[in-house]
């Protein structure tokens, strides 16, 4: 089972797993990927990718290197509630080395902007 970082610990990041089988360079490498990737999904309501708005709260790469995620919506009413795991399922399991990938909408805690990085705030203004 691998040791996980939490929101506590890192502010505006999603949690992440630290202890693996996969070795730590091939780990860094896929998460860096995986986050790459994430930044390629945007709500299209809001011109800022997922990950920079704090919609992810989770990223789990198991030894099996499938990667299952914990993610979040703006509002739970947002319009693209049922395609937007889909979309992040398609971008992450589209990096390499990934076996497959599973996204989970989870709404506790509640999203808020606190959860914004400074990059999304400025794309925002605001400031």
């Amino acid at each position: 089972m691998a040791d996980t970082i939490t929101s506590e610990m890192q502010p505006n990041r999603p949690d992440l797993a630290l202890a693996s089988a996969i070795p730590p360079e091939e780990l860094d490498r896929l998460t860096d990927d995986i986050v790459v990737a994430l930044k390629t999904v945007f709500d299209p309501e809001i011109p800022v990718d997922i990950y920079e708005l704090g919609l992810i709260y989770k990223i789990d790469i198991d030894d099996s290197r499938f990667v299952n995620i914990d993610m979040t919506l703006t509002a739970p009413g947002c319009p693209v509630a049922g395609e937007m795991p889909q979309w992040v399922e398609n971008a992450v399991a589209s990096v390499g080395g990934v076996s497959g990938a599973k996204a989970q909408l989870v709404f506790d805690p509640p999203w808020d902007q606190s959860r914004m990085s400074d990059e999304a705030k400025v794309a925002l203004d605001m400031w």
